[in-house]
């Protein structure tokens, strides 16, 4: 057996080492598993979670109204249309992204099992939040990075935030694009014996609960009333399904809640050759579809986040779309954020314009901008790797070969996904393999909650008739 295949066979003993979580727990034989019992395993109240954001100035973000874009936005609607846009700006966490409310209970709890050091495998903005985190509690920590493609040409916004890791001092470990970040990830676990700070443990998640009570608290104090919709970044569902989490939980379930993802259709996330012909390493379409249809390819053995779940509706945006949005914050509104940040703002523009002008649509995010996240840094980038970038119409892009920024605001059109289809992919594929006979009763009820649906509807994606 080869070194590779050896540490691979060993990947859920040395995860449970690496999180003191015993995820066979929850498991049951068959397709269900205990979704809410491994969320307890977070340990935390929401209450708590807030408390051990407070000591390291996590959360608490403000609430912007964003009434020039709101304006802006109702040029192009219909008469009565044009709903008022608000931004919770989550660069003013310590880091400069909400991922600093996933990192800020991971390691908190690291801390209290008594593990010494943190590693997470990220290229994104959560490296550079669980390093500022780490810091905070006297902890070493290693961020792994998927960074350059074969010939060594890295992304600017990867390589800003590996400056940002390090500035915070954390070691960052960077590697091509490929199969090597989840193997050399399992053996640094092994080697430090180090807690895993993964995106998708319950404490990640839970950590992201804060977010969505606080919008909903935040717009009943300023408005008198919950949100109508509030739209959420979605790439491997953790953003998307915490926040969800934390409006219910705050009363607000009744909340639209609307996912977002730049899209990216033709790449493959993981192809050499590909690698750098995108503008975005996350928030599209490369990493939220297969995650919304199969939330436990992540590095857990069974993710917490689960957008599926909570979503009433799924959207695209286009590349060019999202450069426009950033750069219209910065004009009309006076607040300069990374485009990655700007992924829902841009769906949000086109949104308003469906709903009435006096409903209330949220932003749920915006995160710090640098000299590699800034939007001239990419678009220098992707022309260098021969990417058109031209004024017209967005729906004319083609990913990985042209960024089309909008003529005007009006082209800004949100694309809806066939959620239904989603749903019966996730079911597909939580069955592929399995007879109508091994499909028990409970898995049908896990399969309903997974998918929000009905149990008419996963039986006729089963193709199983009720006994």
């Amino acid at each position: 057996m080869s070194r590779y295949d050896d540490v691979m066979a060993r990947k859920g003993e040395i995860m449970k080492k690496a999180l003191g979580i015993d995820y066979t727990r929850f498991e049951t034989g068959g397709i269900a598993f205990d979704y809410e019992g491994m969320m307890n395993e977070a340990g935390y109240t929401l209450e708590e979670i807030r408390a051990i954001q407070t000591e390291t100035g996590v959360g608490n973000t403000p609430l912007l109204e964003l009434r020039n874009l709101t304006r802006f936005a109702r040029l192009t609607a219909s008469e009565g249309k044009g709903a008022r846009i608000f931004l919770k700006d989550e660069a003013a966490n310590p880091s400069g992204s909400f991922k600093a409310r996933r990192a800020s209970v991971s390691v908190y709890h690291a801390k209290k099992l008594g593990f010494r050091s943190v590693i997470a495998a990220t290229s994104g903005n959560y490296g550079a939040a669980v390093a500022s985190q780490a810091a905070m509690r006297g902890l070493d920590c290693i961020i792994v990075q998927e960074c350059y493609d074969s010939t060594g040409k890295g992304q600017p916004e990867i390589i800003e935030k590996a400056r940002k890791c390090e500035a915070y001092g954390a070691e960052v470990v960077q590697l091509s694009v490929g199969p090597e970040l989840f193997y050399v990830f399992l053996q640094l676990l092994e080697e430090t014996g180090a807690f895993n700070a993964s995106l998708y443990t319950p404490f990640g998640i839970a950590g992201v609960e804060s977010l969505g009570w606080e919008l909903a608290e935040q717009v009943r104090d300023r408005i008198g009333r919950n949100p109508d919709a509030v739209v959420i970044t979605n790439a491997g569902g953790g953003n998307l399904t915490g926040t969800a989490r934390g409006l219910i939980k705050a009363g607000s379930g009744e909340t639209n809640i609307i996912g977002v993802s730049v899209n990216l259709a033709g790449l493959h996330m993981a192809s050499d050759g590909q690698f750098n012909r995108k503008s975005f390493t996350t928030g599209h379409t490369g990493f939220g579809v297969p995650f919304s249809t199969w939330p436990d390819r992540s590095d857990v053995p069974r993710s917490a986040g689960r957008p599926l779940r909570y979503m009433d509706r799924y959207v695209t945006v286009n590349q060019g779309e999202v450069f426009w949005a950033t750069e219209a914050l910065a004009r009309l509104e006076g607040l300069e954020r990374g485009p990655a940040g700007n992924i829902s703002l841009a769906a949000a523009i086109g949104l308003a314009r469906e709903m009435d002008e006096d409903q209330i649509l949220v932003v749920q995010e915006t995160e710090y901008t640098g000299a590699g996240k800034h939007i001239q840094s990419q678009l220098s980038f992707a022309r260098d790797n021969g990417i058109e970038i031209r004024f017209g119409d967005p729906a004319d892009e083609v990913p990985g070969e042209s960024i089309v920024l909008p003529e005007n605001p009006g082209m800004i059109r949100p694309r809806t996904l066939d959620l239904d289809g989603l749903r019966s992919s996730l079911i597909r594929k939580a069955t592929e393999g399995r007879g109508p006979a091994t499909i028990r009763d409970e898995d049908i009820r896990f399969l309903i909650e997974e998918t929000r649906s009905d149990e008419a509807f996963v039986r006729k994606a089963l193709r199983l008739k009720r006994n």
